[in-house]
């Protein structure tokens, strides 16, 4: 699924040590510079070795923070807050409201505040075999947070299999939708395609 924020003051965070204060940086300082490279000279003429030195780090501390290039430009912090406002909806909300909200606010998050990335990120999505593909396996995560969701709203077990079924098709509704918007040239609202995707699911799972 760029970091969001949370609707909390900041009294109510908790305060971060050093140590922590540091990873936040040195991973925004990664992230800022493969944007930077890819969009000056792109993907593939983009090598850890340029990122780690715009970044002011070592290729080794790179990797600690990210596995894959491909995870620099798809890592985000989305998930937990998925999860976080899909539990905070009323309970006896429909479903898919309830997910309609969520995802037009997590995925605004991400537009509003980093547009420009989010265009290149789907942009690489769609040009970049191995950025869907990684796109395609860590969306597996964002499934299983939707399986908890789904799950405690409706009242079933996470194994069951419309849950699951549901967990998963929101899913690729998602990256469908998000490659929709590249290969359109960004012309559309994105929040208004999402929207448009999930009308495929009304009426599933109702309790």
């Amino acid at each position: 699924m760029t970091a969001a924020r949370t609707r909390t003051s900041p009294a109510d965070r908790p305060q971060l040590g050093l140590r922590e204060r540091k990873k936040i940086k040195t991973r925004a300082a990664i992230r800022e510079a493969t944007y930077r490279l890819i969009d000056e000279q792109g993907y593939d003429a983009t090598t850890i070795e340029q990122i780690a030195e715009a970044a002011e780090v070592s290729p080794s501390t790179v990797f600690r923070y990210f596995p894959t290039k491909e995870d620099i430009v798809l890592t985000d912090e989305y998930d937990p807050v998925l999860e976080q406002e899909m539990r905070a909806r009323p309970e006896d909300e429909p479903l898919i409201d309830s997910l309609r909200y969520v995802l037009r606010r997590v995925v605004g998050f991400g537009f509003d505040e980093e547009p420009a990335v989010s265009r290149l990120r789907t942009r690489l999505m769609v040009d970049v075999p191995a950025v869907r593909a990684r796109m395609t396996e860590s969306m597996s995560v964002t499934a299983r947070l939707l399986r908890r969701a789904i799950a405690q709203r409706t009242g079933r077990d996470t194994g069951d299999l419309q849950v699951r079924v549901l967990a998963t098709a929101i899913v690729g509704a998602l990256l469908e939708t998000s490659l929709y918007w590249a290969e359109h040239d960004h012309q559309d609202d994105l929040p208004d395609l999402l929207d448009r995707a999930l009308t495929t699911f009304e009426g599933t799972l109702v309790r």
